[in-house]
């Protein structure tokens, strides 16, 4: 690499709207009035807002500059570690955003919605053949809102046995959100410990389990980038006390066409459409979390349901032990338009080397970084892999620095401390939309910083440099917060 990404070019600066502007300017010629106009009532809607008065130049250049500020996916390599932020054709966009789906509202009747209702029911189906799942529902509107139902599932059924299971089982490799899930459904999570191999071992899984556990939230592969290959002998383990067996999916875009979870003992999983199924992911959503089950949860899946009737759709909540709704519409549909048109372009094969291409390109980081980074678990990974700061210490370098001196080199940083698993975590999800080049410079710019961390260790300790905000006062932040009345 002859010369890092990042850049000190020009970068503006831009002030509040409420800063810019003049009284009288206007960016848009208003259309005649065929009606006397008429001051707005302040008793019947408060204050009247101030808004700022700009020209079209004003607005044009106030969100040009600010999307200065910006990094997204399609400005470069985005190796977020169990978050799979690849790029995402833009042709699924362009099939999102037809006006017969987007102009369709939620209280139409059936017979004016076929299309779209014939696309979720078609899509439900697809998610259950790409996981080996029976059915599926795509009301959950987030990956974490699904794993709540899926763990809200597993609570009806075994309700409805005459059973009142108080724990279940959490490995120390699981999100961050799944022992949150089952507190909600008046679980107590008991943690599980991984093996040496940064997995879960039948035996650890076998001395916790008993007939008050309901069953076991296991992230598959887990935030190690591992495979969980005894899922098989632990499903046995906690079926046979009882209990059931919760996939957290969200790591899907790595075995998508491979791991059939429903023919491995996987009762229920969730999935991230916005993470394997080409909606772009960030800035606060909108996602989707559809969770797939084999039948003996069928019953209780939430309402409505798209039900198919000599060849027309509809929508029915005929169903006495569902555990009713979850999100009001399908508010979300968006996201599904998107996961659709990516599986019917990919098709079955080319969403299968997709996966072999984000496991591949994950061992080829992992490879090329073990001499420069400590590697934990030196093993082949699946989607991501995790490096530490371990080697860093000796400088006093942490795994902190390094973050935001990849920020000055035109990178995004890698998650960083997760998993908890390992101190001064480094995961990177490199995806597989990432080419050998983009792959070569993210390995090359970590070897020179891994230089300077020795050479030159202030350096690495002032960045970032480039960026429109440098370092943060993160400990004054947490000691002294600015919180709003």
């Amino acid at each position: 690499m002859k010369e890092i990404l990042g850049t000190t070019g020009l970068v503006m600066n831009e002030p509040l709207l409420w800063e810019k502007g003049g009284n009288g300017r206007c960016g848009f010629s208003m259309p005649r009035r065929d009606v006397e106009s008429s001051p707005i009532d302040e008793g019947l809607v408060g204050p009247v807002p101030d808004f700022p008065e700009l020209s079209e130049v004003d607005v044009v250049r106030h969100y040009t500059r600010l999307s200065q500020w910006n990094y997204g996916v399609d400005t470069g390599m985005y190796p977020l570690g169990s978050c799979t932020m690849k790029y995402n054709p833009k042709v699924n966009e362009k099939y999102a955003s037809l006006p017969g789906f987007t102009g369709a509202h939620p209280l139409l009747p059936p017979s004016m919605v076929q299309g779209a209702l014939k696309l979720m029911y078609d899509l439900e189906r697809f998610l259950s053949e790409i996981t080996g799942m029976d059915t599926t529902t795509l009301q959950p509107a987030a990956g974490a809102q699904g794993e709540l139902m899926g763990t809200m599932l597993i609570y009806a059924f075994l309700r409805s046995k005459g059973e009142h299971r108080s724990k279940f089982l959490i490995p120390d490799t699981a999100h961050g959100t799944n022992p949150a899930s089952v507190s909600l459904c008046d679980f107590h999570p008991i943690p599980v410990k991984s093996n040496e191999d940064g997995i879960l071992s039948p035996e650890a899984v076998a001395e916790v389990m008993d007939e008050d556990v309901a069953g076991i939230l296991v992230t598959n592969p887990n935030t190690l980038g591992f495979f969980e290959e005894n899922i098989r002998e632990i499903g046995e383990i906690v079926h046979g006390k009882g209990g059931l067996v919760y996939c957290d999916g969200a790591n899907m875009n790595a075995v998508m066409g491979i791991v059939e979870m429903g023919k491995i003992g996987v009762d229920v999983m969730h999935l991230n459409l916005h993470k394997t199924f080409s909606t772009p992911h960030g800035g606060g959503g909108p996602g989707s979390g559809p969770v797939c089950v084999k039948k003996h949860l069928e019953p209780f899946l939430p309402v409505p349901r798209v039900v198919q009737e000599e060849g027309t759709y509809r929508l029915s909540s005929e169903y006495p032990d569902s555990i009713g709704k979850v999100h009001g519409f399908y508010g979300n549909f968006g996201v599904m338009i998107k996961a659709y048109s990516y599986i019917m372009s990919m098709g079955p094969e080319n969403l299968k080397k997709a996966s072999q291409l984000a496991v591949l390109n994950a061992n080829y980081v992992k490879e090329s970084l073990k001499t420069v980074f400590n590697l934990p678990y030196d093993r082949p990974c699946m989607h991501e892999c995790v490096f530490s700061d371990k080697k860093l210490n000796v400088h006093k370098i942490t795994t902190l620095d390094v973050a935001k001196r990849l920020i000055d080199c035109g990178f995004h940083p890698p998650t960083i401390y997760f998993p908890l698993v390992v101190p001064g975590a480094i995961m990177v999800e490199p995806t597989e939309t990432e080419s050998k080049e983009t792959l070569d410079e993210f390995i090359e710019t970590c070897k020179i910083i891994a230089n300077e961390a020795e050479e030159t260790p202030d350096l690495l300790h002032d960045a970032p440099k480039n960026a429109k905000v440098q370092r943060l006062d993160e400990v004054t932040a947490a000691r002294q917060p600015c919180l709003a009345d």
